[in-house]
């Protein structure tokens, strides 16, 4: 099957180019961001060999779903989605941190609390929770944007006293990252699904706040099942999530975890397949809608096109 998994292309006014794990960003004239959501699937901070057909389209265009459902909450990047797996928007510059929001304590908030701490990111948590267990209210856990390395944990304090964002312009952050996490909430429910947790990105442009890169897609969040979430709690049971826990899942019982030494498992186009069906019905889960394939034949040329033929408008 037709995949992409790496482009090449040279566009009107292009003046930079940079290649993420899954993403391939053009920028046009220092002004635009073209964004193409590749079939590069990662685990365990590893590009795996082999693309998944249709996972680009299914990323940007749940992206796009949040983003378009969001835009009365806070102004975001987006200015044209012209291709099923382009975005192309505002360049803005990041701010330095993430916004994490978490419902529940699950995850790293879940290890650090079995390890004993009751503080995360400077915000205190009462005794006595189990994993995956709802939080009194939702709690915000900012990281770092390393440029390299890891990100890191920190406090609201730290980021204030260390100048990394305006207290006048975190406060809004905040503000905006409270209704995101509520509006998202709400949608997932709908849905049969609980937001866990997630994280926001957002950056600046002439002044303004924008919303910046993907949200409330199963690589930026976390989704637990509702049918059957209490039951499971009260057992002490794992929760049944909605993420691409799957991929990781398979490649440890094929003895792959990202360490030195081991090899990636033969993804065959069995394997392969199988990733996309699921991925699709991530979309469709999530969505509501029905996932709509997109002519994967001759993916790159149709990418290019679509782009070309939106620049000059933009």
């Amino acid at each position: 099957m037709n995949a992409i998994n790496q482009t090449n292309f040279n566009f009107p006014g292009q003046t930079a180019f940079y290649k993420g794990k899954v993403r391939d960003v053009y920028t046009i004239d220092d002004r635009l961001l073209v964004m193409v959501v590749t079939d590069r699937i990662s685990a365990f901070d590893v590009v795996l060999p082999e693309p998944i057909p249709y996972k680009g389209q299914v990323l940007n265009q749940i992206a796009a779903h949040f983003l378009q459902a969001t835009a009365d909450i806070v102004p975001n990047w987006v200015i044209a989605v012209p291709d099923p797996s382009v975005t192309i928007g505002k360049m803005c510059e990041p701010f330095k941190v993430e916004m994490v929001i978490r419902g529940y304590l699950a995850g790293h908030a879940a290890r650090e609390y079995a390890a004993g701490k009751r503080q995360v990111c400077g915000v205190n948590l009462p005794e006595g929770l189990q994993e995956n267990d709802k939080l009194p209210e939702p709690i915000i856990t900012p990281t770092t944007k390393a440029s390299v390395g890891h990100d890191e944990d920190i406090s609201r304090e730290d980021i204030l006293a260390r100048g990394i964002v305006s207290e006048e312009d975190y406060l809004q952050l905040e503000q905006y990252t409270h209704a995101l996490f509520a509006s998202g909430t709400e949608i997932a429910d709908a849905q049969g699904l609980i937001l866990v947790d997630t994280k926001y990105e957002f950056g600046k442009a002439n002044g303004q706040i924008f919303l910046i890169d993907e949200i409330h897609t199963p690589d930026s969040s976390r989704y637990f099942y509702s049918e059957g979430y209490a039951e499971r709690q009260q057992k002490g049971e794992p929760q049944k999530q909605l993420s691409k826990e799957f991929v990781r899942k398979w490649l440890i019982e094929n003895g792959f975890q990202g360490k030195d030494g081991q090899q990636v498992p033969e993804m065959t186009p069995e394997i392969v397949q199988s990733i996309s069906e699921r991925y699709i019905e991530l979309f469709e889960q999530i969505t509501g809608k029905a996932f709509e394939k997109s002519n994967n034949q001759e993916v790159l040329n149709r990418v290019e096109s679509a782009v070309k033929q939106a620049l000059p408008v933009l």
